[in-house]
């Protein structure tokens, strides 16, 4: 047995998770470990192509869309949202992050395709949810985990538009509601829906037929439920295979919204790795597209203000960029990102390394569990191998 197949198999047996998928590949040699069990019942074995909820891993596949767009020339990164988003046209700002929500000024200037990307539009979680603006975001995303329970795109965007922005423009990395935005904006532009755009542009050359917004029937004996912990050392159950990715959403969300599997996520980061290109010989992105998304676009101020998301990190488009090694798997350049219902998926370009885990067991809060530090340190070794 491996260091990674003994890691995951620890914390199954430690009742943390009750299964977990590891895969970490360098170039054509990779490991794929699959451990416990779809459920709590133990009936079913996990397997390497078990379908997980990914969350937040969700929003680089969203980043990847948008600069698909961008290279159409329907996009410009330069461009204000408004264009497609005229919800978004005259925002207002709280005059400081602590003002209640009726003391507002104009934004400075206007929202731009860039701001969604990098996370600098104005809306979004800060370290300091107690904020007002913070408590009337948290509001509108308040089914986080369960995407399929928001309102359609429409209504979603109308609700955001009644809350004031927390920071003015480009001023500040605030998490999340930028990948909302970036889906919304695809399907606007695109003038498709956003699930079908995602499966032409960017699922469907890279041959990840696994990822989408719901689980076909057919597909369901490989999916897991999902759950979280109960503060008692228990898991509370969340949803079933049957409960609600059973069906279309009425909001794809560009956050959250994607069932993955290992081989799907394996399949995205070798795209970057190979500069956009996909397995057929095409492209899915130029590499001048990879380079930005892969590239940190915040200031070091900008960083240390959001250490509690990104724990010195900064921010690419859609994912997370590493610029120092606080930790033994914190390498330059890696580029990834984690997903609340405890999945993790990144690439180590110095390496030619992706590493991916899924687990269906949620985590409690931005900072990764220690079952994921442990899948890290296990590939950290695994590569050194």
């Amino acid at each position: 047995m491996s260091t990674l197949h003994d890691t995951l198999r620890r914390y199954v047996d430690d009742g943390a998770v009750p299964g977990a998928v590891g895969l970490v590949a360098h170039g054509t040699d990779v490991e794929a470990v699959a451990v416990g069990s779809v459920d709590t019942g133990g009936g079913s074995p996990m397997a390497r192509d078990s379908i997980f909820r990914v969350a937040s891993v969700t929003k680089p596949i969203t980043a990847a869309a948008v600069l698909a767009l961008v290279e159409d020339g329907t996009l410009a990164l330069d461009a204000p949202v408004a264009e497609w988003l005229p919800e978004l046209g005259g925002p207002v700002v709280v005059r400081t992050p602590q003002s209640p929500l009726d003391d507002i000024v104009p934004a400075a200037r206007p929202v731009t395709v860039e701001d969604l990307l990098t996370f600098k539009a104005g809306w979004g979680f800060p370290a300091d949810f107690s904020l007002p603006a913070a408590r009337a975001l948290l509001d509108v995303h308040r089914n986080g985990l369960a995407p399929h329970l928001q309102p359609d795109q429409d209504v979603w965007l109308a609700r955001l538009a009644r809350v004031p922005m927390l920071r003015q423009p480009g001023e500040a990395w605030l998490y999340n509601t930028g990948s909302d935005l970036q889906g919304i904006l695809v399907a606007r532009a695109s003038g498709r829906t956003f699930p079908d755009f995602l499966a032409e542009r960017v699922l469907g050359p890279l041959g990840m037929t696994d990822t989408a917004f719901e689980v076909p029937e057919a597909k369901r004996t490989r999916f897991t439920t999902s759950y979280t912990p109960d503060g008692k050392g228990g898991l509370d159950r969340l949803d079933t295979p049957d409960g609600g990715w059973s069906s279309p959403p009425a909001f794809a969300s560009g956050a959250g919204g994607l069932v993955s599997t290992a081989d799907d996520l394996l399949a995205f980061g070798r795209m970057l790795l190979a500069d956009g290109a996909a397995p057929d010989g095409g492209r899915v992105l130029s590499p001048a597209s990879v380079r930005r998304m892969t590239t940190d676009h915040l200031t070091a101020a900008q960083r240390d203000a959001s250490a509690l998301f990104l724990e010195g990190q900064g921010w690419g488009y859609g994912g997370s960029v590493d610029v120092s090694p606080v930790a033994p798997w914190n390498v330059p350049g890696r580029y990834g990102w984690v997903g609340g219902s405890g999945t993790a998926a990144h690439v180590i370009p110095a390496t030619a390394t992706v590493t991916v885990l899924l687990t269906q067991v949620a985590m409690t809060g931005p900072t990764p569990p220690p079952l994921m530090r442990a899948f890290w340190t296990a590939t950290l070794g695994e590569r050194r191998g």
